[in-house]
């Protein structure tokens, strides 16, 4: 019993290390914004525009404002966090896919030229992950634990995340809080082995 644990508890902190760090890289990027000319904001998910599908890849370390990310840090950690329990190999295909669909999804439905930043994208896509995780084959007492973290998360993000869909305020980019859920949603069911994490 101890062998089996110990490993687990020697990676727990690899595992936490990943969100951290793309984290701090959210934070360095807006460090480097705010002391260098220029914007970085034109480098996010430029909408219609074939240059602008870097922005896929880009858009979600990038901030309009302080406010702006300082607003998402919290939830981006919470959740990013939960989605690392899994293991580090998971939480960078979860990223990855969320980045991708939330992105795309952006840059298809959103206004031609609308430019669109933040981590939000990804927030939105560890929520989705987080509550459909308990639908994913798996052993039982894991699918029970799972939906008792989706009671919690769906309990404190739940009417938050409900609002950044369909009841945003101008200036905020639904498409990608809805399809960065819906790449989160898909993430559950990709790539899924029945071996330990990673």
């Amino acid at each position: 019993m101890t062998g089996a644990t110990t490993p687990l508890r020697q990676n727990a902190l690899s595992r936490f290390a990943s969100p951290v760090l793309l984290l701090a890289a959210m934070w360095a990027i807006q460090f480097a914004d705010a002391l260098l000319p220029g914007s970085f904001t034109g480098f996010g998910i430029r909408s219609w525009d074939p240059e602008g599908l870097l922005g896929i890849v880009l858009a979600p370390l990038l901030h309009a404002s302080w406010a702006h990310l300082i607003g998402n840090s919290v939830p981006f950690l919470v959740l990013g966090l939960l989605v690392a329990v899994e293991g580090t190999r998971r939480f960078w295909t979860v990223t990855a896919i969320v980045a991708v669909v939330g992105g795309l999804g952006t840059w298809i439905f959103n206004a031609p030229g609308t430019v669109t930043v933040g981590a939000s994208v990804l927030v939105f896509g560890y929520f989705g992950y987080t509550v459909v995780r308990v639908f994913a084959p798996g052993r039982v007492a894991h699918r029970i634990g799972y939906a008792l973290i989706a009671l919690v998360v769906i309990g404190v993000y739940g009417a938050t995340m409900l609002a950044g869909v369909v009841g945003v305020s101008q200036g905020i980019s639904w498409q990608a809080h809805l399809f960065g859920a819906i790449g989160g949603a898909l993430a559950v069911f990709v790539g899924r082995r029945g071996g330990p994490a990673e």
